[in-house]
C-alpha cells in the first residue's frame, strides 16, 4: 500500500496511535473494561495473536471507548486456547474460550455492548443468577 500524501501518512499515524493506546490504557479507572487476551506459547499457537488484533480493529470500528486491552500469559485453560476475559466494572469476570475472529464480534456487540454472557464459550463464569 503506497502512501499518496501527508494527509493521509497522518490519519495512519492517527489511526495506530488509537491502537496502541487501546493496549495501553483506558481513560478512566471506574469505567473502564479490561478484556484480558491470553497470550502464552500455547495461546499464541492457537490464534491469540489473531484475536488480540481483531478485538482492537474491532472497538476502534465499532467506536467503542473506555476499554483496555491486556495481553497476559497463561490463564491456566490451555484446552480451550485462545482465551479472553471480561472485566466489566461492577460485575463478576467472566472468561470465554475457543475465541476466533467471528466470536469477538459477538463479545463486543452482545457481552460488552448488551450485558449478555454468551454462555457457548463461557469457561468460568463467577456472576450470580437468579435461579
Amino acid at each position: 500500500m503506497a502512501v499518496k500524501s501527508l494527509e493521509e501518512l497522518k490519519k495512519i499515524r492517527e489511526d495506530q496511535i488509537k491502537k496502541v493506546k487501546l493496549r495501553e490504557s483506558g481513560d478512566s479507572e471506574d469505567q473502564t473494561i479490561e478484556i484480558l487476551v491470553g497470550m502464552a506459547t500455547c495461546g499464541i499457537a492457537a490464534g491469540s495473536r489473531e484475536v488480540l488484533n481483531a478485538l482492537v480493529s474491532n472497538i476502534t470500528e465499532m467506536g467503542l471507548e473506555h476499554i483496555k486491552v491486556i495481553q497476559v500469559g497463561c490463564m491456566g485453560y490451555c484446552h480451550s486456547e485462545p482465551t479472553v476475559q471480561v472485566n466489566m466494572p461492577g460485575r463478576e469476570p467472566t472468561i470465554y474460550g475457543n475465541v476466533n475472529k467471528a466470536f469477538v464480534v459477538d463479545i463486543l456487540d452482545k457481552h460488552i455492548k448488551n450485558g449478555e454472557i454468551l454462555d457457548d464459550h463461557v469457561l468460568i463464569k463467577t456472576y450470580h443468577s437468579a435461579l
